[in-house]
């Protein structure tokens, strides 16, 4: 099944952002952003070969009841051996690794807000074991999904921590998942960038739905508690004000723009695939503020809907995809208060609503 999605390798750290690193003069954090980059880019090569050659999705250690998660979370030992040693199953008491425990909560938290909100059981829909390797590599500046399973480094310690500590970053990479198993959005351009917007999107609801809060009580954050003391940053992006996470003298400034006006065209990250996600990012948050309550309920359907929904292209644009959502609230909620407040939320970013002509 996963040779047909075609999936991709996909980071909650962008290249761009440790190529920058990787040119600091500290060694202690060019050294493991270097070694980061390059483990990436082996990943990336391995993910390809596996596409064209087929990777059987994993099996359920047992018997499992619908609607329950299956998770399992592996050690790699600092090692790069997938998926590691298994130190946590379904239903087993915690370990003393705090890593493994919270890889293993966040994994639960992402299956129990697709089930509870979009009735959908697991990653595929059809209760697709959930399966977690942390302490992979050494100073290891990243968290991926790599097609069958989430992966977590450590960090530097320097710039990153674990990156188990922030729920919404296991959302996020989870969340490619799903779209992998839905629209199957190209990982390029507009289309790369809808991709990366969906992670942040479902990534930040988990956040909220575990925390309880509403969209006006939201940080709107995703990363934040990843960066080391003493980074001028508050997370690796922000939905409420692209562009604001962090400005920093060795990380650089938050690159991501909030609306169509200041579009980034490049080459690099895919074509911008982790920047010019700011702009559906923010077309989102627009949206659920202005709707109120848990953003999950109205929001979050309607872009479900529109992932999930058959009619999204795997090339899809933002107008494309701003469309589709304009269409999905019709349909489920009529030309009401959240068909108005979608086509303002698309207004505001600067992408067109209207049907090509």
């Amino acid at each position: 099944m996963a040779a047909a999605f075609h999936p991709v390798f996909c980071t909650i750290v962008p290249p761009h952002l440790l190529d920058q690193l990787a040119r600091s003069e500290n060694r202690q954090v060019a050294g493991p952003a270097r070694r980061t980059l390059v483990s990436d880019a082996s990943l990336r090569t391995h993910r390809r070969l596996n596409t064209v050659i087929g990777v059987p999705a994993p099996e359920p250690l047992d018997p499992r009841v619908p609607g329950r998660p299956d998770r399992t979370v592996h050690d790699a030992r600092r090692g790069t051996d997938l998926p590691g040693e298994i130190v946590r199953r379904e239903g087993s008491e915690p370990v003393q690794d705090a890593t493994a425990n919270r890889a293993y909560a966040g994994l639960g938290a992402t299956f129990e807000l697709f089930l509870r909100a979009f009735d959908r059981d697991s990653i595929d829909g059809e209760g697709l074991p959930m399966v977690a390797t942390v302490h992979y590599d050494e100073d290891y500046g990243n968290a991926f999904w790599n097609g069958e399973q989430m992966v977590f480094g450590d960090g530097d310690g320097e710039i990153f921590l674990d990156f188990t500590l922030p729920v919404d970053v296991i959302g996020h990479e989870l969340a490619h998942g799903v779209t992998q198993y839905t629209a199957n959005l190209s990982y390029f351009g507009q289309s790369g960038a809808l991709n990366e917007s969906m992670s942040d999107v479902f990534g930040s609801l988990i956040k909220q739905y575990t925390l309880g809060q509403s969209a006006g009580d939201a940080d709107w954050l995703i990363g934040a508690g990843l960066f080391a003391p003493g980074v001028e940053g508050t997370a690796l992006r922000s939905m409420k004000a692209p562009g604001t996470a962090y400005d920093d003298d060795v990380l650089g400034k938050d690159p991501q723009p909030a609306t169509m006006d200041d579009y980034v065209t490049t080459g690099r990250d895919n074509g911008g695939v982790h920047i010019n996600s700011g702009i559906p990012n923010h077309a989102f948050y627009l949206l659920a503020t202005a709707l109120g309550g848990p953003a999950w309920e109205r929001a979050g359907r309607i872009w479900y809907d529109t992932l999930t929904g058959g009619e999204l292209g795997v090339k899809a644009t933002f107008k494309d995809f701003a469309r589709l959502t304009v269409a999905a609230a019709a349909t489920r909620y009529g030309l009401g208060e959240e068909h108005e407040a979608v086509v303002k939320a698309w207004s505001r970013v600067g992408v067109s609503t209207a049907a090509p002509r």
